[in-house]
């Protein structure tokens, strides 16, 4: 879950945003070997036979996401195509060999994360038996029980978005909620069935599928040096760490990229790059299908003032980008996009972005309505269209910087 809520509905998503891939992936499977688990618990929630005599551990160090910083990453060497006469270059451009102690490592880890994909099919499909009515009715502690298990198996990302799926049972505010609940059920049936069929999806899409479980992943070649222009920098925090994400955008690429650097509870993190400079640095991309995330792997020089913006696009392409996304990416929370001509405007108790030269508009996410960015957004436009970068989800769009029509520098939002 994020501050724009729950991710989609039919009516949001173009009809595009599936393809056979995912589909294969999110077929509706039996909930496991054999009959569903026993022991229903009072919810919905089946605890297994097994949790009443295996109490969860604490998590590991190293066996959760890790806090990898953004700046001197390891970066493996790429493929190459490296003459004959030169055996020198031929190792150096050799992809790195694993050892066997480090494979068998990762298959045990496999292993683990497949065993806690399986329970965690049997524990949704026990809760829909149940009746979504009866989600709220558990408490958080089943919700937390059931995170420590995913914790236990290693796949620190089914473990967080347990943790959301209860958390959005607890709150069960609004009409929609029952609807918003089952979608994000859906999405959690959707990752444990990707994971357990991840040798039937392509590559990209498999790597994908590994970093939403949770496992971690190298940046990979090839490294992309640009002008970066900063768009946004912005921290979010939870009881565990402080994210920070970085937005960048490259002045010759074009390319939108991510940056995302880690800090201690109460602590900011290192990295950090002021909107609305630009930054000569060489980027590289992580796996995964048509996703942002970069390792930030040499700077050539400090962060200095620029003219330069991003392009822009109209509102009816923001949603297109997000459905496409999709495709790649069933589990996308938001895609980053810079609306051009746009215009703040009311809408009953909220606001919108409406398209200055087209009969379209954005609805501005509820968080970001209660933020003072949004203040200095409608007195940077004072009723003229303006450019804004942000990033756009199923519930609305979360503006994070803003330019005037004419010259002026841009004004954080975040």
């Amino acid at each position: 879950m994020t501050d724009q809520g729950v991710r989609r509905t039919v009516t949001q998503v173009p009809a595009q945003a599936c393809d056979a891939a995912s589909d294969s992936a999110g077929e509706i499977a039996p909930c496991g070997p054999g009959e569903p688990s026993p022991g229903t618990a009072e919810g919905g929630i089946s605890a297994p036979a097994s949790a009443a005599s295996d109490a969860p551990s604490q998590p590991v160090p190293g066996h959760g996401a890790p806090l990898l910083g953004t700046a001197g990453e390891p970066v493996p060497d790429g493929p190459g195509e490296p003459s004959s006469d030169e055996p020198e270059a031929a190792a150096l451009a050799s992809p790195p060999t694993v050892s066997p102690a480090a494979r068998r490592r990762a298959e045990r880890r496999a292993e683990r994360v497949t065993a806690g994909a399986a329970e965690l099919e049997r524990r949704l499909a026990d809760l829909l038996r149940a009746g979504l009515i009866s989600a709220g009715q558990s408490g958080p502690a089943l919700w937390e029980e059931t995170a420590a298990r995913m914790v236990d198996a290693q796949a620190p990302g089914l473990a967080n978005r347990v943790r959301d799926l209860g958390a959005l049972a607890s709150a069960g505010v609004g009409a929609d909620a029952p609807v918003r609940l089952l979608e994000e059920c859906s999405l959690l049936h959707l990752l444990a069935q990707a994971w357990l069929r991840r040798d039937r999806l392509p590559g990209p899409l498999a790597a994908t599928v590994r970093s939403r479980v949770g496992l971690t992943a190298s940046p990979e070649g090839p490294a992309i040096r640009d002008d970066w222009l900063v768009l946004a920098q912005y921290d979010t925090s939870d009881s565990r760490l402080v994210t920070r994400r970085i937005w960048l955008h490259g002045t010759v690429s074009g390319r939108t990229a991510l940056l995302l650097s880690y800090g201690a509870p109460g602590r900011a993190p290192d990295l950090t790059l002021p909107a609305g400079l630009a930054v000569d640095a060489e980027l590289t991309p992580y796996p995964g299908a048509e996703q942002p995330r970069t390792a930030l792997t040499e700077r050539f020089g400090a962060p200095a003032p620029t003219t330069v913006r991003p392009p822009g696009t109209t509102t009816s392409e923001a949603l297109a980008r997000y459905g496409a996304a999709l495709r790649d990416d069933p589990w996308r929370e938001s895609v980053p996009v810079t609306l051009d001509r746009v215009v703040p405007v009311p809408d009953g108790d909220g606001w919108q972005l409406a398209d200055a030269d087209e009969d379209q508009a954005l609805p501005v996410g509820a968080a970001a309505r209660s933020r003072p960015g949004l203040w200095r957004l409608v007195a940077l436009s004072g009723g003229a269209p303006v450019r804004v970068f942000g990033e756009c989800g199923p519930r609305g769009f979360t503006p994070l910087a803003a330019w005037p029509q004419g010259p002026g520098e841009a004004v954080p939002l975040c």
